[in-house]
């Protein structure tokens, strides 16, 4: 009898903060384990994240001690690992395609990658969007080589995939759609200790309080800007509005919440377990999303779970992700964005059934999102990769 082909899930460094990735990873791993531990002996990587001797003197220097070693560990540390440990393994699950260069380290092995955009490498697909040094677009070009020589890529979504063949990435047959699953933390019903934990965060909840939420990074596509202008424009029909943005501001984000006179409205909180998350998504009245440019959007299918309702940029990915259950409206229409979240808060105050049923709803469609089915997925794949191989 054959032995179980020896499965490796390359994860994140937990160090970098990539709390999606990490939540990627774990699922996949944990769900790979105790779901089809018969068919693959799963084996979760995660070396050892190597500090550097350098300490800071200023607060700059912070960052740049953090990107070197961020750099170090990336493609120094990690490679490494792969490189003596590959024959340990008859293939390699990479659940972050900015690790893609890894898949070069163990050229004999088939690699299956999980893509969730394609912005690590738009410096090469799209310069004329996104100019980058020569030596950023050397190394960009050493990842997409890894792409590329995936045996399977995993698209989050299917304009992902779409993406994917428009640019020549990759032929039809090796790219395929898993979407993302719901971790268990998010639903709605109560966890005294994370609703705690947010009460003191946030303060206790005013029920006659409006509190729209944030969630994601301060990058760019997340189009903060028009979050905080939006949420400028509300106050005055509802003045005891309050913005909450899970994940930190740019000095240039703050000087604008300053510039529209919501500093004193806006709570920012920090980097938050997956169970306080999914408190703060249960008290807030509703998620806004305004970003130009999503591979998934996470955090639509977990407020929706929390039976907390959405509005989101009308992008394609996000309709994929979010159905008929969310509310959408144009990329940088402030006065649209404004118009639709002041007609979800009428709704709330004036129809409460169809707020509730709303609601209801959210939960329905975000049950469709399963890591389990992650999981299985993930396995057709690997049976397709080894039904061409002698293994």
């Amino acid at each position: 009898m054959k032995s179980r082909p020896r499965l490796a899930v390359l994860c994140d460094f937990r160090e970098e903060g990539w709390l999606s990735m990490d939540l990627v990873g774990d699922m996949i791993a944990t769900h790979l384990a105790a779901e089809h531990a018969a068919e693959y002996e799963v084996t979760k990587v995660q070396p050892r994240f190597v500090r550097l001797p350098i300490y800071p003197r200023r607060l700059h220097d912070r960052w740049l001690i953090r990107t070197a070693e961020r750099s170090f560990n990336r493609y120094l540390v990690y490679p490494m690992w792969v490189r003596r440990n590959r024959s340990r393994f008859d293939l390699l699950h990479i659940v972050d395609h900015s690790y893609s260069h890894l898949a070069l380290e163990a050229p004999s092995k088939p690699v299956a990658i999980t893509c969730h955009d394609l912005n690590a490498f738009r410096c090469l697909l799209e310069p004329e969007r996104e100019p980058r040094s020569v030596a950023f677009r050397a190394m960009t070009g050493r990842l997409l080589r890894g792409l590329k020589s995936a045996a399977a890529v995993a698209c989050d979504s299917q304009t992902i995939l779409d993406e994917i063949l428009a640019h020549r990435v990759l032929s039809a047959d090796r790219v395929s759609v898993v979407h993302n699953g719901v971790h268990p933390a998010y639903q709605p019903g109560p966890d005294a200790a994370a609703d705690a934990q947010v009460d003191q965060l946030l303060g206790p909840r005013d029920p006659d309080a409006l509190e729209l939420l944030h969630v994601g990074s301060n990058r760019p596509r997340k189009r903060i800007d028009v979050l905080l202008r939006v949420f400028a424009a509300l106050l005055p029909v509802a003045p005891k509005a309050r913005l909450i943005k899970a994940g930190h501001l740019t000095p240039a984000q703050s000087a604008l919440a300053r510039d529209l006179g919501i500093e004193d409205r806006l709570s920012v909180l920090p980097l938050l377990s997956r169970e306080v998350l999914a408190a703060l998504y249960r008290r807030s009245t509703m998620l806004m999303l305004p970003s130009d440019n999503e591979g998934f959007g996470l955090p639509v299918i977990e407020t929706l779970a929390c039976r907390t309702p959405v509005l989101a940029s009308d992008i394609p990915v996000l309709r994929e992700v979010g159905g008929e259950s969310v509310v959408y409206s144009p990329v940088g229409e402030v006065s649209a964005w404004t118009a639709a979240a002041t007609a979800m808060l009428q709704e709330r105050s004036e129809h409460p059934g169809r707020w509730n049923s709303r609601r209801d709803a959210g939960v329905l469609w975000a049950s469709r999102f399963s890591w389990s089915e992650y999981a299985n997925r993930s396995v057709e794949l690997y049976r397709r990769i080894f039904g061409r191989s002698a293994f």
